[in-house]
Order: structure tokens, then C-alpha cells, then sequence
């Protein structure tokens, strides 16, 4: 072979080499931008109905309850009920000792018996004895007058005869004063007894009985005290003290919760309080159960510390299973909005102005990024206020992290479950080869 031949050879096998990298890169290119489109699932953007629901964590109190407090401290003598215990209103629960108040009451009684035999003394026999003797009194001065005026009528005129001195004379002068004096003090001393002193007497007789009175209704009702009773139908929650200790008057010895019914209680923000109203049924789930309720309960004020507004859900507790204290999800259900558009919660994504945004694709398969105005939520459905029309294909598998004006591949999710379940199929066969090995 000679020189030329072979250079011209690897001429040709360089040329060849060239156009196979040619066609290598441009099926690359080609193979690139296939690998660009993202796979997506979407979904349409649709004219519907959502529900305005306002949700809350809420915590569960009882319908009402009491603590039973003494009005007075005593050793707790005996309790009659237990933590758990069924009660009724006015039910005794426990028992003070109380030897010390009985013996009160005693004395209080019998001093009011005393109190009322006095009375009856000085209503039915004092009274009339010091009026008879009074009247007696002033007939018997009366009398002593009369005489002394006599004497000295007498003497009076003896004396004009000179058959007498005048000493005589002025000594019945004296006399006849004296018996108008005691004439006169008589007669006031009967006419007080029959205007005022009397009526006194009785009263005064009457008051010391009826405090002789109000002394044993004292003494009952503290022995009453001693005896604690349920002031509500419910179930005996605590029983912090035990007999023997003593109990502070205004500290509680049991405490009566009833859960016939609960409350549960919530704390909504503001805004969303203001579509509250009492009346309006709600939802309460505890565990995987839900029961149904009613408002009860807006509060009018907002509180300063946490800025929401607290509300109650009051519902019935059948069989007792709702427990004051647990935590339960609330849901509120204050209108329906219509016509509306409406795109599933999982297509909202967080764009980077601190807004929310959707990825909506287009005929072309590209996605681009628009700016919404998110209204009421729902479970599993948003409405938009701006930002997206009836009809459009939002992404609502994939978006995350998709760049605007990116190329997409839409498809059914089914692809990839088949998958999924194909790869599973295999696990499993592969381990029931092993299986059969062993």
C-alpha cells in the first residue's frame, strides 16, 4: 500500500468518526430535553360550593359543677361517698363533728323556754298586779288628802276663833302638802303604768324572747353545717381530705362535677369569630368519633394575652365517655358559599413574595406560576378568590419545586402505582424463592 493510499484511509475513518459524534450528540440533546418534562398529575379548576367551617382545638369542661365547702371548720367525722360516685342533689355526702354545737343548741333551747315563761309572767300576771297596786295607791293618797284638807279646814278656822295656836294651824299646813304630793306621785305612777309602762314591759319581755329565739336558730344551723350535702346531681370528682383531718371553713371537702352534658372550650381568632353566633351547630371529634353540639357561648371580648375570642360548644355526653380535661377538635359550619371557583388543597404552594401561588399548565404542557387570593378552606378543597379561571389545569402532584414555564408530562398517578405494585410483586416472589431455598 502506498503513502497517499494510506493517508487518504485514515482521512476517510476520521471523517466517519466525526459524523457518528455528530449524531451522538444530537440524539443527547434530543434525549435531554425529553428528560426535562416533569411528570405531574393535575386537576381543574371548577365553578362549586365550599363551606365556610371555623376549626379549633378545644378542651372539654363539664356542664357545671361544686365544690362542697364547710362554713366551718371541723375533723371531717365520716364520709358516706367515694372519687366516682354517683350523687343526687341533696344527697349527705359526709358528716363533722359536731358534739360541741349539739350541747349549744340545748342550752339555746332552754334558754328560750325561760324567755317565754317570762313573757307569759309579765304579758298575763306582773303587769296587772302593778296596775291594781298603783290604782290602790292613788285611791289611799286620795283618801289621806281629803282628811289633811279637813284637818286643816278646821284648824284653820279655830285658829280665826282663837280657840287654837298657830302652830297647830301650819303643822297641818304641812300635812295637807305632803298628802297632795303623794296624791299627785300615785296618779302619775298609774298613768305610766296604763299608757307606756305597760306596752314596754310586753315589749321589752318579747324581744328578750325572740332573741332567746334567734340564739337557737343560730345553734341549729351550725349543727346543720356539720352535715355536707351534694348541691347538684353528678359525680363525685374529688375527695382531697380524708376522716379525721380537719376542714377549713371555705376549702372544698368534695368537689361534684356533672357530665350529663360537657362544654368544650376554644379559643378562635378574631376574624374568625366574627362569623360565629350563638345557636350554630358544630361538630366535636374526640378520638375518631364525632358528636354533634351547639354554640353556646361567644364571648364578647377578646383576650388581651392571646388576641382570640373564646368560645363554648355545649353537647350531650352519652354514657359518660367525654372526660372533663380531654382535648377534642372543633368544627363549625358557618355558611355556604356558591359559585365560587374551587381547586384541591394539596395544588397551594408557598411562592416566594410570602403569598401563596398554583403551577397551572397550559395546551403545551408548560407550567406557569400564577399568584392566587386564597378564601375559605375546606378539608380537602380551597376556594380562590383571584388568580385562577374556570377550567384551568392546576398541578396538584409535582409542583413542588417546578420552575415557572417549565415543561411537564401530565399524567394519572396509575402509571406509577403499577409500578409500585409490580416492584412489590417482585419483592414478594423473590422472597418466597428464598423461602423455598431454605
Amino acid at each position: 500500500m502506498t503513502k497517499e493510499k494510506s493517508c487518504a484511509l485514515a482521512l476517510a475513518a476520521c471523517l466517519l468518526m466525526l459524523g457518528a459524534c455528530g449524531k451522538k450528540d444530537k440524539d443527547d440533546e434530543a434525549g435531554g430535553e425529553k428528560e426535562a418534562a416533569t411528570p405531574v398529575q393535575v386537576a381543574k379548576a371548577e365553578k362549586g360550593s365550599i363551606d365556610r367551617v371555623v376549626e379549633a382545638d378545644a378542651v372539654l369542661f363539664p356542664i357545671t359543677q361544686s365544690g362542697v365547702m364547710p362554713k366551718i371548720s371541723a375533723p371531717v367525722k365520716q364520709f358516706f361517698v367515694n372519687r366516682g360516685d354517683h350523687v343526687k342533689a341533696g344527697q349527705l355526702l359526709a358528716s363533722l363533728e359536731n358534739r360541741d354545737l349539739v350541747a349549744a343548741e340545748q342550752e339555746s333551747k332552754a334558754n328560750l323556754a325561760q324567755a317565754q315563761a317570762a313573757y307569759r309572767t309579765t304579758s298575763q300576771a306582773t303587769v296587772h298586779e302593778d296596775q291594781t297596786k298603783a290604782q290602790a295607791d292613788v285611791t289611799s293618797n286620795k283618801q289621806a288628802l281629803d282628811a289633811a284638807q279637813k284637818v286643816y279646814d278646821s284648824r284653820e278656822e279655830l285658829f280665826k276663833q282663837g280657840a287654837i295656836a298657830r302652830k297647830l294651824v301650819d303643822d297641818a299646813k304641812v300635812a295637807l302638802v305632803q298628802a297632795q304630793s303623794a296624791y299627785e306621785t300615785a296618779s302619775r305612777h298609774l298613768q305610766s303604768l296604763q299608757s307606756v309602762s305597760r306596752r314596754e314591759q310586753i315589749a321589752a319581755a318579747q324581744a328578750q324572747m325572740d332573741a332567746a329565739d334567734a340564739r337557737l336558730n343560730n345553734a341549729r344551723a351550725q349543727v346543720s353545717y356539720t352535715e355536707l350535702r351534694s348541691p347538684i346531681s353528678g359525680i363525685v370528682a374529688d375527695r382531697p381530705v380524708y376522716p379525721g383531718e380537719i376542714v377549713a371553713a371555705g376549702s372544698p371537702a368534695l368537689t361534684i362535677v356533672d357530665i350529663s352534658q360537657v362544654v368544650a372550650r376554644a379559643n378562635i381568632p378574631v376574624a374568625e369569630a366574627a362569623h360565629l353566633r350563638v345557636g350554630m351547630p358544630a361538630t366535636v371529634r374526640f378520638g375518631e368519633e364525632d358528636f354533634p353540639g351547639k354554640v353556646t357561648v361567644v364571648s364578647p371580648a377578646v383576650d388581651a394575652n392571646t388576641t382570640t375570642v373564646q368560645i363554648w360548644v355545649q353537647m350531650q355526653n352519652p354514657g359518660e365517655r367525654l372526660k372533663p380535661g380531654a382535648s377534642v377538635h372543633v368544627s363549625i359550619k358557618t355558611e355556604t358559599i356558591k359559585n365560587t371557583i374551587v381547586v384541591p388543597s394539596v395544588a397551594l404552594l408557598n411562592s416566594d413574595e410570602g403569598g401563596q401561588k398554583l403551577m397551572v399548565v397550559d395546551a403545551k404542557s408548560v407550567a406557569h406560576e400564577h399568584a392566587v387570593e386564597v378564601g375559605v378552606r375546606e378539608g380537602e378543597k380551597a376556594q380562590i378568590l383571584k388568580g385562577v379561571e374556570e377550567g384551568q389545569q392546576v398541578v396538584t402532584v409535582g409542583g413542588l419545586g417546578l420552575d415557572d414555564k417549565a415543561k411537564v408530562k401530565i399524567g394519572s398517578g396509575k402509571e406509577e402505582d403499577d409500578e409500585k405494585k409490580g416492584g412489590d410483586k417482585k419483592d414478594d416472589d423473590k422472597k418466597d424463592d428464598e423461602g423455598k431455598g431454605k
